[in-house]
């Protein structure tokens, strides 16, 4: 006469297991996909140093006049502008790369002026003065690094880890 009423769903125990193991996975995967997110940041910081430097070696070429490309950091940002070797980099329009946690790192050989790092380039489009190379890392990764190298007078360059 009585039918047993069967009761759906899940107990206490089996929900607190599920949070714990979901915990533990989260622990062990967060480290990676921190790293993995801010190789990205660095690898797109990168490639617009790169193109930047690019960018200045063509002007140079194509206007026929000696041309910088200028690098900062400045309230935490990095900054990047090309302009003639004649304009003081003071008074031009700097370009910050769009995240906040990436820095020159102290294994920049770019020759300096002040605070601002700098590659001339000539009016075709060699190198003047020093080759050298920029490198970004990450203030929440630090061991992640990421270079652009001015490896020869004719202006070769290369990106590299």
């Amino acid at each position: 006469m009585y039918k047993s009423l069967t009761q759906k769903g899940f107990t206490l125990l089996e929900v607190l297991s599920v949070i714990v193991l979901m915990g533990v996975i989260a622990a062990i995967a967060a480290p990676s996909w921190l790293t993995f997110v801010e190789g990205k940041r660095l690898n797109s910081g990168r490639d617009k140093l790169y193109l930047g430097l690019r960018e200045a070696q063509t002007k140079a070429q194509r206007r026929g006049l000696d041309w910088q490309f200028s690098l900062r950091e400045r309230d935490g940002s990095v900054e990047w502008a090309t302009h003639p070797k004649s304009v003081d980099s003071a008074t031009v329009q700097w370009t910050a790369l769009d995240a906040a946690s990436l820095k020159i790192d102290e294994e920049t050989t770019l020759a300096t002026s002040g605070s601002t790092y700098y590659v001339r380039f000539d009016d075709d489009g060699n190198v003047q003065y020093r080759l050298g190379r920029v490198t970004l890392s990450s203030r929440r990764v630090p061991q992640l690094k990421r270079c652009v190298v001015v490896s020869t007078i004719i202006g070769a360059m290369r990106k590299s880890k």
